[in-house]
């Protein structure tokens, strides 16, 4: 895997073992492009797998970002990742080794992009999404972005959170999500 824009365009991230299924590099490459400059944003990646999403946030400008993974076998290699990161950018990448929705629950941060990656078989994306407002994790006009295989469709709207943009990846598809009535024009 290799980090596709910014500061540490073309760098290589190490793959943790275990079971990954990391993010294409084409599909981040156009993400981000969606998303346009991040300089001094949040940004919180979820099932973060290497820890590449958070990696590429920063590379792209974000100056507070955090991750969470709960695979204890992808500890070292995230934390070996996000180290060389740190040194290179000098941007403190927070990392949390726990279940996704345990530390959602937790957490008192607000970010102005959040990204889900969870496995393709998870049957509770609505209900994550449905938490990021709960416990009112999204900054002002912050977009949720969630990865997902076609198959197993999202609605347009989940909670106060609306569908504003979508991109189709081969078989896995990207949604981009805000609060309903801020503005819904995703960054260009």
């Amino acid at each position: 895997m290799r980090i596709t824009g910014g500061k540490l365009k073309g760098r290589i991230i190490k793959c943790p073992d275990g079971i990954i299924r990391p993010a294409m590099d084409r599909m981040r490459e156009s993400v981000f492009a969606v998303i346009g400059d991040l300089t001094g944003k949040s940004w919180l990646d979820l099932f973060s797998g290497s820890g590449t999403i958070a990696i590429e946030a920063v590379s792209r400008g974000a100056t507070e970002v955090q991750l969470c993974e709960k695979d204890k076998i992808k500890i070292k290699t995230v934390l070996d990742n996000v180290s060389v990161t740190e040194k290179e950018c000098g941007v403190k990448i927070g990392c949390h080794f726990m279940a996704v929705e345990l530390f959602l629950k937790r957490c008192r941060d607000k970010f102005d992009f959040i990204f889900f990656d969870p496995p393709f078989p998870y049957k509770f994306r609505k209900d994550l999404i449905k938490s990021v407002d709960k416990y009112s994790l999204l900054n002002p006009n912050g977009t949720v972005l969630i990865h997902y295989p076609e198959e197993d469709p999202l609605p347009e709207k989940i909670g106060n959170l609306v569908l504003t943009d979508q991109r189709v990846y081969g078989r896995s598809l990207v949604n981009f999500y805000k609060k309903e009535g801020t503005n819904q024009e995703v960054q260009q």
